[in-house]
């Protein structure tokens, strides 16, 4: 049976260590987005981040905003697919401190070992919900990178009990794309027979 956890940021590994594979987390506080490009600048670049990420939360997402009297707005912010970040994830994992990862699909067991090792959660945030997304958003507290474009561009943003994030992967490593992935393997085995 799942559970319900409410995070704030900054997020402890105390925090995390109940939260298991298909627990349901609201998260209060800062999560910042990056897609692929910051990714790349961090992992491959070597780039120094314009934010400290120890103890925050990212989201692969690319949200549509309005800038209305100088000041940012969300109009709406649904995920991105994380399986593109898999690569670099555990990599950017170990580089940053960042406590949790929200996003779309399944990411790996690479990813899936980084959060073991460094205490970290992956989670889905639910697809088409771009606009309950942008509800959460109290303010957009900043904006790094924007040179990379409005997706691609680091977006600090202030939230609250943002959710539903369904955790995929916890900080035993356990990964529901693994148990999914050999649940089907073997359903597909005993029907070939």
């Amino acid at each position: 049976m799942s559970r319900t956890y409410y995070l704030r940021t900054p997020i402890r590994d105390e925090d995390l260590e109940p939260i298991r594979v298909g627990d349901v987390v609201y998260l209060t506080g800062t999560i910042v987005t990056a897609r692929d490009s910051v990714h790349k600048r961090v992992v491959v670049e070597g780039m120094n981040l314009p934010i400290d990420l120890r103890g925050l939360a990212i989201f692969h997402a690319g949200p549509a905003v309005k800038k209305i009297n100088n000041e940012w707005k969300i109009v709406s912010i649904g995920p991105t697919t994380s399986t593109r970040m898999e690569s670099y994830e555990a990599d950017f994992i170990a580089k940053t401190g960042v406590k949790l990862i929200a996003g779309k699909g399944f990411m790996k067991e690479r990813t899936a070992e980084a959060c073991a090792k460094y205490k970290c959660i992956v989670t889905i945030f639910p697809g088409g919900c771009g606009a309950l997304g942008a509800k959460c958003v109290k303010r957009v507290a900043g904006v790094h990178w924007l040179e990379l474009g409005v997706p691609e561009a680091m977006w600090v943003l202030e939230v609250e009990n943002f959710g539903p994030l369904i955790v995929t992967i916890d900080t035993t490593g356990a990964n529901m794309y693994s148990e999914r992935y050999r649940d089907i393997q073997k359903k597909i085995s005993e029907l070939m027979k």
